[in-house]
């Protein structure tokens, strides 16, 4: 039986060889998406003069901090005793400008910080985009070629909403320049190319796949950027993704690390959205979007079901401009568009990306749904301010003598009263607000988990006008009547602005 073992032993050995081999075998003859595609050498190869790195240096303050908004330089973190810990600590300081050993910069002495990025030229004249994160704030802006040539650029212009910015610079050569594909067209799990300047390693390319799109991720008004996991680190910001035909369909922008270095959750603004901005740039310097004038807010399941709409869908106004286009077009608070412009409105994103894509002095049709029904309004769009209007400051209000305790009336868990002068100087209420006001909450009422406080006027309940606490409680008793599970309420703060809470009922 001894002899048995070794036979047996050979047997398996061989076994695991043959299954090694077949899986070898498997690997050879695997499709291209196991692998990549074969082409992304040779799009790397026609596009890559086209990316540059960008370099700013901002003079500051030595007791301010950091400098501009750029990708500041950042040693990787290492392993204590990695072979390479000595010389990237030498590189990056030297890249910064250290002080030198032996000696140490006064304190109150300004210094000179760098930051890097990348970007790529889409017009042989020596135009660039890149991200406005990357030259936010720069004395100094250069452009470095693949070929090592370092070029003094002019910013054109920047849109903060978008993290978009436009260079130029004069032309020592003939140019390679890029163009711009559909984002729209992308699909999830296509793959993509990014190129870049990480960490100051200028023209690394790296490669994925399309992992979302369309994600919000609650960097800005009209986020809708495209998710990869083609590495992408610090100074990749504003460097292009490229998808197999050589287009840039994305502008890396940021990363979700908690690292600070790429683990697979990279966002590109999509070219739909470059294009147009960086056409507004190149002409005016600026941004110029359309304007509603309407305050919006989510339709969640409980105000879509106060509403009678099915299934939850578009942006509720909540409040009105008065000098804005929307007032003399008809729209209303309360409306819910569903529709911009023959877009199907699917929520509040897509009406503020929408609007501000929209050409300022356009006449557009505003779909909306007012009390269960379909209304179309007409409204030629005015121009979004980039300078939002500070509001006037209310006046200070004086103490006020102690006053006779409002009789009140509950409701959903709510202490109402009408509003009185007192009332109004108690919790600073504008003469202009109408409705009935709030003086308690329960604290553990539906009305306390949504946020509703003492000084809240509940101006419309379930879409009608309430001047008091009869009123309130007339229509809430109608909604339970109607078998209905919750009751929409129009509630304004102290300056008027105006919200939608639904509520419970009881």
């Amino acid at each position: 039986m001894t002899g048995a073992r070794p036979a047996l032993s050979r047997r398996l050995r061989m076994m695991g060889a043959a299954i090694s081999l077949g899986a070898a075998g498997a690997l050879a003859s695997a499709p291209a998406f196991a692998r990549g595609p074969d082409g992304i050498a040779d799009i790397a190869e026609k596009v890559i003069d086209a990316v540059v790195n960008i370099s700013t240096s901002q003079n500051v303050e030595a007791k301010g901090g950091g400098g501009g908004g750029g990708d500041r330089q950042a040693t990787p973190q290492l392993p204590p005793g990695s072979p390479f810990e000595e010389f990237f600590d030498d590189f990056f300081k030297n890249r910064r400008g250290g002080a030198p050993k032996g000696g140490e910069r006064s304190e109150m002495q300004p210094r000179k910080t760098n930051s890097l990025g990348s970007g790529f030229i889409i017009d042989t004249a020596g135009v660039v985009v890149t991200n406005n994160h990357v030259i936010a704030d720069a004395d100094e802006i250069n452009i470095i070629m693949n070929d090592g040539t370092k070029i003094r650029a002019e910013l054109v212009g920047v849109d903060k909403k978008t993290d978009i910015a436009v260079l130029k610079f004069k032309p020592v050569k003939p140019l390679v320049a890029v163009k711009f594909g559909e984002s729209d067209k992308l699909r999830l799990g296509e793959w993509v190319i990014a190129i870049g300047n990480p960490f100051s390693l200028g023209g690394s390319v790296t490669a994925g796949i399309v992992s979302a799109r369309n994600r919000d991720i609650s960097q800005g008004p009209y986020d809708s950027y495209i998710q990869t996991d083609a590495s992408i680190n610090r100074g990749n910001s504003g460097g292009p993704l490229f998808n197999l035909e050589g287009e840039v369909v994305g502008v890396n922008t940021l990363i979700i690390s908690p690292t600070g270095g790429s683990i697979g959750l990279g966002f590109a603004v999509p070219s739909k959205t470059v294009i147009g901005v960086v056409n507004q740039l190149r002409e005016f310097g600026e941004l110029r979007r359309g304007w509603l004038g309407v305050r919006i807010q989510q339709v969640t399941d409980e105000i879509a079901e106060s509403l009678n709409i099915k299934p939850a869908r578009g942006a509720l106004v909540a409040g009105i401009d008065d000098k804005g286009p929307a007032k003399p077009a008809g729209i209303e608070p309360g409306d819910v568009v569903v529709k911009f412009d023959g877009k199907d409105v699917k929520d509040p994103k897509d009406l503020s990306r929408v609007v501000a894509d929209t050409a300022v002095g356009k006449e557009v049709e505003v779909v909306v749904i007012r009390k269960g029904a379909e209304e179309t309004k007409k409204v030629t769009l005015g121009r979004l301010e980039d300078n939002e209007k500070v509001q006037q400051a209310a006046a200070k209000s004086k103490d006020e003598p102690a006053a006779e305790k409002p009789v009140t009336q509950k409701v959903l868990g709510l202490d109402l009263a009408a509003l009185s002068k007192d009332l109004r100087g108690k919790y600073k209420i504008k003469d202009s607000v109408k409705g009935v006001v709030i003086t308690g909450v329960d604290n553990a009422s539906d009305a306390a988990e949504k946020r509703l406080s003492a000084g809240d006027v509940i101006v419309e309940v379930a879409q009608e006008a309430v001047t008091n606490t009869a009123d309130v409680k007339k229509r809430v008793d109608q909604i339970k009547k109607d078998g209905r599970k919750s009751v929409l309420l129009m509630v304004a703060n102290g300056e008027g602005e105006l919200r939608f809470v639904p509520l419970l009922v009881q």
